[in-house]
């Protein structure tokens, strides 16, 4: 167990969500990546399938004030739900977000979430990268890519996570900066990623231990 919540953003290709997945279970803490979209569904009432439809992507248009906490003051109900559709969507998983991170330790791939909860404490973010040979081989041996095609679809898959990320959070996709931890599957293997990046979240529990007068 961990008292950690971990977010994980990952390469196309990379196995980020296996790790994720398998990190979790180790940890035996609750794993959200598709999942995450039926608790949007109940919490926002938004249909499970517009939610996948937009899963991770975005349109064109103003940049929600909401986000950088300039929204006007008064009634935002109406406003929320003059949002372009997209909008709306970020804002529930965004809700949802914080809501399972206020819950207790969990691991929640993609979808922002290292800036949704970037004013908590307690949480590591993680970024799971490998090289382009790597990638390609995993998503032609593991997924069933077109040999041929494997690196245009690493590459069109990489660019729709980096223009969603880049166009809601304050930073950009796969940036050191972002991040608490990068992590490379390629060197260290599924198993190796797993176990490195559980040891990390020990470290933060034992981080927060100290900074309590209880634990002492």
């Amino acid at each position: 167990m961990t008292n950690t919540i971990i977010t994980v953003g990952r390469q196309y290709g990379s196995g980020g969500r296996y790790v994720a997945r398998l990190l979790a279970e180790k940890l035996e803490i609750p794993f959200y990546d598709k999942e995450l979209l039926a608790e949007v569904a109940k919490d926002s009432g938004i249909c499970k399938d517009l939610l996948e439809e937009h899963d991770e992507k975005n349109t064109r248009s103003f940049l929600l004030s909401m986000m950088s906490g300039t929204q006007p003051a008064g009634d935002t109900s109406a406003m929320y739900m003059d949002m372009p559709l997209n909008h709306r969507i970020f804002l529930a998983q965004f809700d949802t977000i914080r809501r399972i991170a206020s819950e207790g330790p969990c691991v929640i791939v993609g979808r922002c979430a290292d800036y949704v909860l970037r004013d908590q404490e307690n949480v590591l973010n993680v970024f799971i990268k490998a090289d382009r040979e790597e990638r390609i081989r995993r998503i032609v041996e593991y997924y069933g890519a077109d040999p041929l095609r494997a690196e245009e679809q690493l590459k069109k898959a990489d660019k729709q996570r980096a223009s969603y990320y880049n166009y809601y959070a304050t930073g950009s996709w796969g940036h050191v900066d972002n991040y608490d931890l990068c992590v490379d599957t390629g060197a260290l293997g599924i198993t190796g990623a797993v176990e490195l990046i559980a040891c990390c979240a020990k470290l933060i529990d034992r981080k927060a231990e100290l900074k309590d007068p209880e634990a002492w």
